[in-house]
């Protein structure tokens, strides 16, 4: 974990990222304009460019990472998640890059709780193109290795660094969470976290059962 409210987790392994990074070079593939599918504000801070999203690779690496997402549990706990959606596939060139923004609250598919960013490229292949999201202090700044993902609340301002060099290709997508609240999620988490700890120390016991049942009725409770 980076910061309170941002997950950071090795998603594929490198040779799986550069499979699917040798997948997004081929010279035929068709890229959109990315204000395609911002919001008004935020289409005029945004340079980068977008997978076809009626291509078959695109589709291919969109339903690879949504089941990537889905079943890793570091994320299934911290997210508690109701659906995974919206995906796209991102590409910044020199000179592109995506000003200080906040993410549309909905899209047709679903509520964005969470977003994510996972990043392909490796990252002595480009330069620049930092993933920086703003707290009530400061602002952190994300260029993680190739294969891991970075998953923070949409509701954080947020920002794309002009790329310096070379490429940054992303997949980037939303979560709807079971929970709506970040405070809520990262109690249950913590909770989620301890319980399954004692169990790995001393297993199964009277204690343990007691923290999994609170911790279930307390997700069924703060469940929207």
């Amino acid at each position: 974990m980076l910061a309170l409210e941002s997950l950071s987790t090795p998603l594929f392994s490198p040779d799986d990222s550069g499979e699917i990074l040798q997948s997004l070079q081929d010279d035929g593939l068709s890229w959109l304009d990315g204000r395609l599918t911002a919001g008004s504000q935020a289409a005029e801070v945004k340079r980068n460019r977008q997978l076809d999203p009626s291509l078959d690779a695109s589709q291919r690496i969109i339903e690879l990472v949504r089941d990537q997402i889905c079943q890793n549990p570091l994320i299934k706990s911290w997210a508690l998640i109701r659906s995974v959606h919206s995906l796209l596939v991102s590409r910044s060139d020199v000179g592109d890059g995506y000003g200080w923004h906040v993410d549309n609250p909905f899209s047709k598919a679903g509520r964005r709780d969470l977003s994510f960013t996972l990043f392909l490229s490796d990252l002595d292949s480009y330069a620049g193109g930092s993933l920086e999201i703003q707290s009530s202090q400061d602002a952190s700044s994300f260029r993680l290795p190739q294969g891991h993902v970075l998953v923070y609340p949409s509701s954080a301002l947020h920002r794309v660094a002009p790329v310096t060099n070379g490429s940054r290709f992303v997949c980037v997508g939303w979560i709807e969470s079971y929970v709506q609240s970040v405070e809520d999620r990262l109690l249950l988490f913590n909770l989620d976290a301890a319980a399954r700890g004692l169990l790995a120390k001393h297993g199964r016991s009277g204690e343990v059962d007691l923290l999994f049942q609170v911790y279930s009725n307390a997700l069924r409770r703060l469940s929207v």
